[in-house]
């Protein structure tokens, strides 16, 4: 299924994305479309994006969208599960965790306020899958003093990320930096215009190593030892 021919051809339920989130749609979620899921959706609104993702990810996969307006329940459906909430209530959040378990994949498409984003990150990062995307849009708005940002608001989305490249690069700062939770979680994180996503996992071994690793020279033959 193409996302973007989807969105174009659609006559369901109304959905309103910027056109260029499409592609990186693709690039981030179409390798979670091979086994069944669980995805959490911060942000309802009109409901259709709940629809795509139903139609979009394994027939099996857990559904679940979240918003603050009581009326988004209407939206709910079978296989798509709808609870009523602040994105940036603790005890809330791990109320979702508690009853679906850890999500594979979480798009926060929300209020956009940068309080509210950033956090529901550091409730919802450490406690979802250990291998799983964590996909933030419209970061735009962070900007706006609308949404209570600005270009230097420390709790801009955009701000935190730009400090998570020094906390994914912490083991080689020579003590500059202390690794932490996301340091040793991260594999890796991509920003684009309006949306950062972070790659949940387990990296593994960070080490430089040489192969062949040894030369033993033996009369006019090189040997090439590599055990």
């Amino acid at each position: 299924m193409d996302l973007k021919e989807y969105w174009l051809n659609n006559t369901g339920k109304k959905i309103t994305k910027w056109t260029h989130y499409f592609w990186v749609y693709e690039k981030h979620f179409k390798a979670l479309t091979e086994k069944p899921i669980k995805m959490l959706e911060i942000g309802i609104l009109n409901g259709g994006s709940l629809q795509m993702w139903k139609k979009y990810f394994h027939p099996d996969s857990v559904i679940v969208g979240i918003d603050i307006n009581p009326a988004c329940k209407e939206h709910e459906e079978n296989g798509v599960h709808v609870r009523i909430g602040d994105q940036s209530d603790p005890k809330f959040l791990a109320s979702l965790i508690e009853e679906f378990g850890q999500f594979d994949l979480v798009i926060d498409d929300g209020s956009h306020h940068v309080d509210h984003v950033r956090k529901t990150f550091e409730v919802l990062y450490p406690r979802i899958a250990k291998e799983a995307v964590y996909f933030i849009e419209d970061t735009h708005a962070a900007y706006w003093a609308s949404h209570g940002g600005s270009i230097s608001h420390p709790d801009s989305i955009n701000n935190v990320a730009k400090t998570m490249v020094d906390k994914i690069n912490a083991s080689h700062a020579r003590g500059q930096i202390d690794a932490d939770y996301y340091t040793l979680n991260t594999k890796c994180m991509s920003v684009y215009d309006s949306i950062v996503v972070f790659d949940k996992g387990d990296v593994g071994l960070k080490e430089p190593q040489e192969y062949p690793n040894e030369y033993v020279k033996s009369d006019e033959v090189l040997i090439i030892r590599t055990d």
